[in-house]
């Protein structure tokens, strides 16, 4: 039997802080399979994207960034999580931030947390572990060297 497809709306935040570290958590999907991924979330109904990344970086890590930064990645990802078959319309943004250390808050993504981590651009280069978008050292990368994008990027489009 097929599984429907549930549609949603997420917004990610590219943590960046000088120099040139970005923030990522690590989680355990429902399989056990262990993965990086920037900080965010799905987008509720009626709530703007700012706001909704807000409110997921308060969740996550118990900050409010001053400001959300320009749109520099989106993302269409179809997966499995559990039992749910999911494609997920992620926009990501560069949150830039002086270094800190976070704090999960969130019941429902304390069950999936594993840890944070700053990562160095070089270490982003050749991650020893999975990290999703794998194409996270080229899009900052591309942001640090020619700022932001002047139009929205291309949808990346992944199916697993």
């Amino acid at each position: 039997m097929t599984k429907s497809v549930i549609e949603r709306d997420a917004v990610r935040a590219i943590v960046l802080a000088e120099p040139a570290a970005v923030l990522l958590m690590r989680i355990r999907s429902p399989e056990g399979k262990l993965f990086w991924i920037t900080p965010g979330g799905g987008v509720d109904p009626g709530e703007s994207t700012e706001a909704a990344l807000r409110r997921e970086l308060r969740e996550e890590l118990g900050i409010e960034p001053l400001e959300v930064g320009p749109l520099v990645w989106r993302r269409q990802h179809t997966f499995t999580w559990g039992e749910r078959r999911l494609c997920q319309r992620e926009l990501f943004h560069v949150v830039r931030m002086t270094r800190f250390e976070p704090r999960m808050s969130d019941a429902a993504e304390a069950a999936w947390y594993d840890r944070f981590q700053w990562w160095t651009l070089a270490e982003l280069r050749e991650p020893t572990e999975e990290v999703v978008p794998s194409s996270i050292a080229d899009i900052v990368s591309r942001y640090l060297a020619h700022g932001s994008p002047s139009e929205p990027p291309d949808w990346e489009v992944l199916v697993d």
